[in-house]
Order: C-alpha cells, then structure tokens, then sequence
C-alpha cells in the first residue's frame, strides 16, 4: 500500500484547505460554503442540478449552504431563460471578492510547490489528479476546463 503517498496527501490537503478555512470561519462558513463558491465562480450560470451531481450531496445539503451564500449576499439566483424553473447561480461582487481571497493562498502553496518542481512536472502533477478521478467523472473535468493544460 502506498501509505507514505496517502499520508502525504492527507498532509498536503490539510495544509491546502487551512489558511481558506480559517478565512471561512471568521465569515461563519465551512468547507462546503468554499465549494459552493468555487464551482459557481469557475463556471458562472451553472444550473443547480449540476451543482448537484458536481458536489455529490443531497438537495436539502446544498440548500442549506446556498441559503447562507444568498443571504449573505455572496451568491445570486437567477431563472433560466429557456426553462424558467431551472435556478442558475451567479456569484456576486461580494461572492467574487471572497473566492479571490479564498483562492491566492491556495494558489501561491500550489505555485510554489510546482515552481520546485522540474519543468514538466505540473503536468505531471495535473495527470496525477485526473488519474485519481472516477473514470465517469473525467468528461465533467473537460467540460469544467479542469484539463486544458494536460
């Protein structure tokens, strides 16, 4: 088994989501809420079905966590145009304003580690991760742009 790669990896991860965590406690939310912002900031409009099958969670999970991101005026909904039930999310000023705070820690720990690496290697590292993917799953990665720099 490779425990030394899980044992990194949980490593990693821990140290990847902490600085994020902290910033979303201060607003009074979790991991969850950073997903949320996440996915609607990297494909704006996305409907919430797909936010669904993305996350993998129940309705009443989600709604729970949209709710706080709508009231807190960090997300927005908006009905489709062609079906009028469908609830597309928009994140606001506000809600980009996190995301981007959220996001350069994360950045500058991922840009590091790969700026350490040989040339090719974030290549290398963004194969690793497709690899890890649920082979279903790996159409959702292109249709988010997760793998154009493959």
């Amino acid at each position: 088994m490779p425990l030394d790669v899980m044992g990194l990896f949980f490593f990693a991860y821990r140290d990847f989501v902490g600085d994020a965590d902290a910033l979303l406690a201060r607003q009074g939310f979790g991991r969850a809420h950073h997903r949320v912002l996440y996915f609607v900031n990297l494909k704006p409009g996305m409907p919430v079905a797909d936010l669904l099958d993305i996350l993998k969670i129940t309705k009443q999970s989600l709604a729970r966590v949209l709710r706080q991101l709508i009231d807190n005026g960090y997300i927005e909904q908006k009905m489709g145009d062609a079906d009028r039930r469908q609830r597309l999310l928009h994140a606001t000023q506000k809600g980009r304003a996190l995301f981007e705070t959220l996001s350069e820690t994360q950045a500058s720990r991922i840009d590091a580690a790969i700026a350490a690496l040989p040339p090719d290697a974030g290549r290398i590292v963004r194969r690793f991760f497709v690899g890890m993917v649920e082979p279903e799953d790996r159409g959702l990665l292109d249709r988010l742009k997760l793998t154009e720099r493959l």
